[in-house]
């Protein structure tokens, strides 16, 4: 098994989100429903993690799974 997450994309993702609201973000990069987790980290040693927005408005999630800010995009992408 893998230890490092599969890389879902090489950008980050855009996603509007509400202030309060919490999501879960793919941390495995399996999901069909980027950035966001569906599940298909089962059977594996990752698990999502849950972010609350602090705003309403576009954020910019991790897509290659890299980040050191989870969730969001630290520009690691930039190094694959």
């Amino acid at each position: 098994m893998s230890k490092e997450a599969v890389i879902a994309q090489k950008t980050p993702c855009q996603v509007e989100v509400v202030e309060g609201e919490t999501y879960h973000w793919c941390a495995c990069g399996r999901s069909k429903s980027q950035p966001f987790c569906d599940g298909s980290h089962q059977g594996t040693s990752f698990l999502p993690v849950a972010y609350t927005s602090d705003k309403t408005g576009n954020a910019y999630l991790c897509g290659c799974k890299r980040t050191n800010n989870q969730p969001h995009c630290d520009g690691s992408h930039q190094s694959l």
